[in-house]
């Protein structure tokens, strides 16, 4: 009887123990003081064009944090015009808010007004294409990486009695912009490694429109009909390049390389065989990623404009023998 009443007593003392502490608990001072930090901050979002895949899905991921914790993000778009784009940045820089974040449509364009932005105090994210000018941070695609995978690929498809040449085509975007050169880098590397037999017949840049990326290959085509790859900068221009492939009768002999961020449309292509090989750096991680830099530059006072963080986001390699449902996502502006 004893022992029972002793349980008992234990057992009550426990339970009041833990409602004193479960009363505690309900102040959770580290979140408190992160959503105040963000509470009325203001970011300017100044993509290359908002009509793309990427730019609309790193564009729900950045509304939906702001929603979630109570700053505003305003979306200025030029729409592919650098002189809109520059004035976009110039009349931000004039309203000082508290981040820039910030898509370069080369490595130049904006170098000045981002050097403007950090004298003036104003929190830059430069995301997936960087400038020269380091700013707070960057996110985005390892440019690089992407060339270098490309390029060992085309090397193993396209070397020395491998293919039906050593022929190569090259279609860029902007050759001043860093999606262009940082890929050019990675890939020569790998071809200079592994088949420096390689020529590259064409290289030419079709300005992220995918109907003079279909008329380039199929001009490439026409005057070499042995070519053993082409080589693409962007998904969303090089559907003109499996377009002109498969228009040529050619899709089963000329290996097509491009990279992209996982949308659905891309990995179709795969599965049609308009894309021999799509290198995904999926813009959902992006974004997410993305949304990590915003708040915690948010949280702190310091500019410090040297780069200190950087984040490429990993790469994968998709083709018709590892393609799955999950591979690409259906864009989604609702993240």
């Amino acid at each position: 009887m004893k022992l029972r009443k002793l349980i008992s007593g234990a057992l009550a003392l426990a339970l009041i123990g833990s409602s004193a502490l479960a009363a505690d608990s309900l102040e959770n001072k580290s979140r408190e003081k992160y959503t105040a930090a963000m509470e009325g901050k203001k970011v300017i979002y100044i993509p290359m064009s908002l009509s793309t895949d990427l730019t609309l899905t790193w564009n729900a991921f950045l509304q939906k944090q702001a929603r979630e914790l109570g700053y505003t993000v305003d979306v200025r778009d030029p729409n592919w015009n650098v002189e809109a784009g520059a004035r976009a940045l110039t009349q931000a820089i004039g309203e000082k808010p508290d981040l820039i974040v910030l898509q370069n449509p080369d490595v130049q364009a904006y170098a000045r007004l981002i050097k403007r932005a950090k004298a003036a105090g104003i929190k830059i994210v430069q995301l997936n294409m960087e400038s020269l000018t380091p700013s707070d941070a960057y996110v985005g695609a390892d440019w690089t990486g992407i060339g270098y995978l490309a390029g060992k690929a085309v090397a193993e498809r396209c070397g020395s009695g491998k293919g039906p040449s050593s022929k190569v085509a090259v279609v860029s975007g902007v050759p001043t912009a860093p999606v262009d050169l940082f890929q050019m880098a990675g890939f020569t590397k790998a071809l200079e490694e592994d088949a420096p037999e390689i020529e590259i017949v064409s290289q030419q840049a079709a300005g992220y429109d995918p109907s003079k990326a279909r008329a380039i290959t199929s001009s490439v085509l026409q005057q070499h009909p042995d070519l053993c790859a082409v080589y693409g900068v962007w998904d969303g221009q090089d559907a003109g390049i499996g377009a002109a492939v498969k228009e040529a009768g050619l899709t089963d002999k000329v290996f097509v390389v491009t990279s992209g961020g996982g949308a659905s449309t891309s990995c179709d292509k795969v599965e049609s065989g308009d894309f021999s090989m799509f290198i995904e750096y999926d813009a959902r991680m992006q974004g997410q990623s993305l949304n990590t830099i915003v708040s915690t530059l948010l949280q702190g006072d310091a500019v410090n404009g040297d780069n200190q963080i950087v984040y490429y986001t990993p790469n994968y390699v998709i083709t018709k023998d590892n393609l799955t449902p999950s591979s690409c996502f259906v864009v989604d502006t609702d993240q």
